[in-house]
């Protein structure tokens, strides 16, 4: 495979689509509604008008609006219908005769669209995610042809230095950083590793990436190899996944039929493989240590840091972790060029990031937004509100994430402007909360996750989330004082100080962000102490 080659295929993949194409979404989610029910009715009504030759079908990925699937697209005209039933998908095809289409026709102009700024998601929906020559006629692996013949290895890694992309798995590390400093480390064996093992409640960012572009990740995990001097790399994904991991065996798979994955990719002496590691669903894998452990074959328990995968990782080598959306980003940089993305976003937070917008809000799906958009613009336009009743909170960050008032939202989303109100970016979980909510139940809700995903490994992480959640449960219950209150938030600080890894570490913080915004919600639940005929005796707060 050369350039000339893969401009050859691009070309005959356009020249092969048709002039009207119908994308059905065919993510888990819209599988859910049966969605394939409609792609099989589509394409049954296409025959049966005798419209094959002009008309295709064709099984996308997620187009976002997940709220309102199944979702389908008539291209070129850009037309849109929503909670698509399979009973309805025969007259989407008699509308292109002049008849009347029976699904809801959805407004592609709406805020939830309009407001989005599609990097990583650019051709998720548009592309059929099971065919390699729709990625590579979308212009696909040419960004991995320049960085190996026309960058060196050092030039890649500046080049994503400049970008200021910063690692979209939660923490916000800067990428390029990270890739220097495994590309700096001697060692004749190195491992790239992509952590899929999206486990936050609420969140399907990386599983809709995966399902829906598939080589893009590739892709910028090849790129990354060429990097940092690996030839080995590993996609470890939640067994939860199914679509997600059959998509991916099947994308590799072609790759290496095209020669972009394997020995001597393009020509090249650049050699890169890509295995697939499956995870049993434990949260705590999500952290690198522990993720590393359980590809080893072990159990998934973090170790003490440092030394750090850069310099001792899989197997005792050189290892650089990054997320499926950091992934994701690599290609577009490459070929656009760093400072393009470096003009997308604020000064500390670069480039777009996506959210599962989820919860009590009318419109909810994947939205990709860049970086310094506030959180009212996105929960009030794009998200359209709270149907019936006002905006409580909003959390961010899952489980290590905290809970931001409806005061803050206007609020910037980046990494430190999140992290100055007590919560965090995460991996991209956004959850609305109305007036009815109770922020004691919510902590509650968060601090039972913690307790049952705690590998158990260091003490205060495995007691310490056990105690807070008794604690929890004993004012949820009006069964605690003051006293008790106290211990919780003094406990707290103990366990975000103490514990050996980041679920621990962070596990605290819905905790402390509602006793920070709502604690009066707390003090309600209190028993108080009252005197009586001399005697102090505990009453519940009224």
């Amino acid at each position: 495979m050369n350039l000339t080659e893969l401009l050859e295929i691009a070309q005959q993949e356009r020249s092969r689509q048709k002039s009207i194409r119908i994308n059905c979404c065919t993510s888990t989610g819209c599988r859910a509604a049966n969605s394939l029910g409609v792609q099989a009715n589509l394409q049954t009504a296409v025959k049966e008008h005798g419209l094959s030759d002009r008309v295709e079908v064709i099984g996308v990925g997620c187009m976002g609006f997940c709220g309102r699937g199944p979702l389908v697209e008539i291209e070129p005209n850009n037309t849109l219908y929503e909670e698509v039933k399979p009973e309805e998908a025969a007259s989407i095809i008699d509308a292109l005769n002049g008849g009347t289409a029976k699904p809801i026709q959805g407004d592609t102009q709406h805020p939830f669209f309009a407001r989005q700024m599609r990097i990583v998601r650019e051709h998720s929906g548009k592309i059929d995610p099971e065919r390699i020559e729709e990625y590579i006629a979308v212009g696909g692996y040419q960004s991995l042809y320049k960085a190996i013949y026309d960058m060196t290895p050092a030039q890649v890694v500046e080049e994503i230095s400049k970008s200021g992309l910063r690692g979209r798995g939660g923490g916000g590390y800067p990428t390029g950083l990270k890739w220097a400093t495994v590309a700096k480390v001697s060692g004749d064996q190195k491992y790239v590793i992509c952590n899929g093992d999206e486990g936050d409640p609420g969140a399907f960012m990386d599983r809709s990436v995966l399902e829906s572009d598939p080589h893009l990740v590739l892709e910028g995990m090849t790129i990354a190899g060429y990097a940092v001097g690996a030839n080995h790399g590993y996609i470890y994904v939640r067994a939860e996944y199914p679509l997600a991991i059959e998509r991916l065996h099947k994308a590799i798979q072609q790759a290496k039929k095209y020669n972009l994955l394997g020995t001597q990719i393009f020509d090249s002496p650049f050699d890169f493989k890509v295995d697939i590691r499956i995870g049993a669903g434990a949260f705590v894998c999500g952290e690198e240590t522990a993720l590393i452990q359980s590809i080893e074959g072990g159990r998934g328990n973090p170790r003490p840091r440092p030394p750090y995968p850069a310099q001792k990782g899989l197997w005792g080598c050189p290892t650089l972790i990054n997320n499926v959306e950091s992934f994701a980003n690599i290609s577009p940089i490459i070929r656009q060029g760093a400072a393009w993305y470096a003009s997308i976003g604020t000064e500390k937070s670069k480039g777009t990031k996506i959210f599962a917008l989820t919860g009590k809000i009318r419109n909810n799906g994947l939205i990709e937004v860049p970086m310094g958009i506030t959180l009212r613009e996105i929960v009030e336009e794009m998200g359209g509100g709270i149907p019936d009743g006002v905006v409580k909170t909003v959390q961010t960050g899952g489980p290590s994430g905290g809970c931001i008032p409806a005061s803050l939202l206007d609020t910037p989303v980046d990494y430190d402007s999140l992290m100055a109100v007590g919560s965090m970016m995460g991996s991209g979980g956004m959850v609305v909360m109305d007036q009815d909510t109770s922020m004691v139940e919510v902590a509650q809700f968060y601090m039972e996750f913690c307790r049952d995903e705690s590998c158990g490994k260091c003490i205060p992480c495995r007691a310490g989330t056990v105690q807070l959640y008794e604690l929890l449960n004993k004012i949820a219950n009006r069964q605690a004082t003051q006293k008790d209150l106290d211990q919780l938030e003094a406990l707290c600080y103990m366990v975000k100080e103490m514990s050996l890894c980041g679920l621990g570490q962070t596990a605290p913080n819905p905790v402390l962000s509602t006793l920070k915004y709502f604690k009066q919600e707390y003090l309600d639940l209190l028993q108080s102490p009252v005197e009586h005929n001399g005697k102090v005796t505990v009453s519940q707060s009224s």
